[in-house]
């Protein structure tokens, strides 16, 4: 635990969105969980403190209990958020990360896609893959802007976050990704199909499948 925690010491009054923290170690503080990150395998929270700073708190460094609320961390939804129920809602809701800068970060849009999920199913170590994913980010940067009919959202085969995430960066995706740690329940749920990668598939929001193709223009004339 950083010994940063114990800057909170301050006597401010309570706000609803603090609650008290304990340390491994037993510490206590106030903090604001603000968003959950998967870093080398296991669980950082990053907290708003009361004097408006920011700490990164492994669950290794928190109690037990603590260190399970991490795990359980749902966003509340953005402020305006916008857009239709789907059946993917349930496991897409709070486990998605996206590329910030040099970071990948969690992720939670302002609004959901009113018409379809393009689901990129994509791996680091795939030949294929790494030749075709340019090809869907010139699609996406050309179509995405102001089209609020569909979202992109890759979902991983690779074998670690650390290979999912230098994947993300190296190819600039502009979309999200569906944690690593909930990809495999996904694909048992929905189960799309996929037997090679890369595999764009292109669902309704109620899990209809309405193609199972890649090429970006025919993408563009789905999502006009």
């Amino acid at each position: 635990m950083k010994t940063t925690l114990l800057l909170l010491a301050l006597a401010l009054p309570a706000a609803a969105e603090f609650r008290s923290w304990t340390a491994s170690d037993g510490r206590k503080a106030e903090l604001d969980l603000v968003s959950v990150t998967d870093k080398d395998g296991e669980k950082v929270g990053e907290f708003r403190m009361r004097n408006g700073r920011s700490a990164s708190i492994k669950a290794s460094g928190l109690s037990e209990d603590d260190a399970k609320l991490l795990d359980d961390f749902k966003p509340a939804p953005a402020a305006g958020a916008v857009g239709k129920a789907s059946v993917f809602d349930e496991i897409l809701d709070g486990n998605l990360v996206k590329l910030d800068g040099d970071d990948v970060k969690s992720f939670q849009p302002e609004a959901k896609p009113k018409k379809f999920y393009i689901f990129y199913y994509t791996a680091s170590w795939c030949g294929p893959c790494q030749a075709y994913t340019p090809t869907l980010v010139k699609f996406y940067n050309d179509h995405k802007p102001k089209n609020d009919s569909f979202e992109v959202v890759v979902i991983t085969c690779d074998r670690d976050e650390v290979a999912m995430n230098g994947y993300m960066k190296k190819k600039n995706m502009p979309w999200p990704a569906l944690k690593m740690a909930d990809a495999e329940k996904f694909k048992q749920k929905f189960n799309h199909g996929v037997n090679g990668i890369p595999a764009v598939i292109t669902c309704k929001l109620d899990g209809t499948i309405v193609s199972r193709n890649g090429d970006p223009q025919e993408l563009a004339k789905l999502v006009k």
